[in-house]
């Protein structure tokens, strides 16, 4: 009898679970769980403060010379995911592109350490499987807040996940993309996060309700990041991926 392996059956799961929860169409936000998703930012909002902020605080004093290598390795070890997205998005451009980031900057950049593919205009065509979800005609289903992980919607932690699973890493990557990959990841969210230090304590700490402000942010911006709103008042969105904690983007 036919039977869907498992990593495929959880991709199913959540790819249905993404589109679940129709809006209130007289809501600005949809947060049906808003009342379990404020208990959860508080619980994030503490690790921030234990963790992640003093962190900032240290790699916001290191010169470039220091910080970059880690960030640029971290980036380049995320591009097969990003690959992939790309070929299942059918922005075979995209694709192509981060594909040449890949082999260039592996090569030439030491692993990955360096970045001469951006010397050259291959800038990075950042996407992830909430984009994939979005482009295939999902809806972003209600507002999320995931412990660790941050602001999200149904649509992207179902996307998290299947990134998660489908993450091609180990089997293109070099032994010390796959070895140290994940290492340099979560050193790169203390990068970020001193990079973006006056804007997310302003959010968090200054802000009388971090919780709204937090929602606001996010969803003007991942609207914007793909093509679903017009550009929102706020430029930088320290709860993307680069920041968040993995991450609470």
């Amino acid at each position: 009898m036919f039977s869907i392996p498992s990593r495929f059956r959880a991709l199913l799961l959540v790819t249905l679970v993404s589109a679940c929860t129709a809006p209130d169409p007289s809501a600005v936000f949809n947060d049906p769980y808003e009342e379990n998703n404020r208990v959860i930012h508080a619980f994030n909002k503490s690790l921030d403060s234990a963790f992640l902020r003093p962190s900032g605080g240290v790699t916001a004093t290191l010169p470039d010379g220091v910080t970059d290598p880690i960030v640029n390795f971290a980036d380049n070890a995320g591009l097969p995911g990003a690959v992939a997205n790309g070929v299942l998005q059918a922005n075979l451009e995209g694709a192509a592109i981060n594909t040449l980031r890949f082999v260039l900057n592996t090569t030439l950049g030491v692993g990955g350490l360096l970045d001469p593919a951006s010397t050259i205009g291959l800038t990075e065509q950042d996407t992830d499987f909430g984009e994939t979800l979005a482009v295939w005609g999902f809806d972003e289903g209600a507002y999320l807040e995931i412990p660790v992980y941050g602001p999200s919607t149904e649509r992207d932690a179902a996307g998290r996940l299947v990134d998660l699973f489908l993450d091609p890493l180990g089997a293109v990557g070099l032994p010390a993309q796959v070895k140290y990959g994940p290492l340099a990841r979560v050193a790169t969210l203390a990068v970020r996060r001193g990079d973006y230090k006056d804007t997310i304590d302003g959010l968090l700490y200054d802000s009388a309700d971090s919780y709204s402000q937090a929602r606001l942010v996010y969803l003007q911006n991942r609207r914007f990041e793909l093509g679903e709103a017009p550009p929102a008042a706020t430029e930088i969105d320290p709860f993307s991926g680069d920041v968040s904690l993995e991450g609470f983007e």
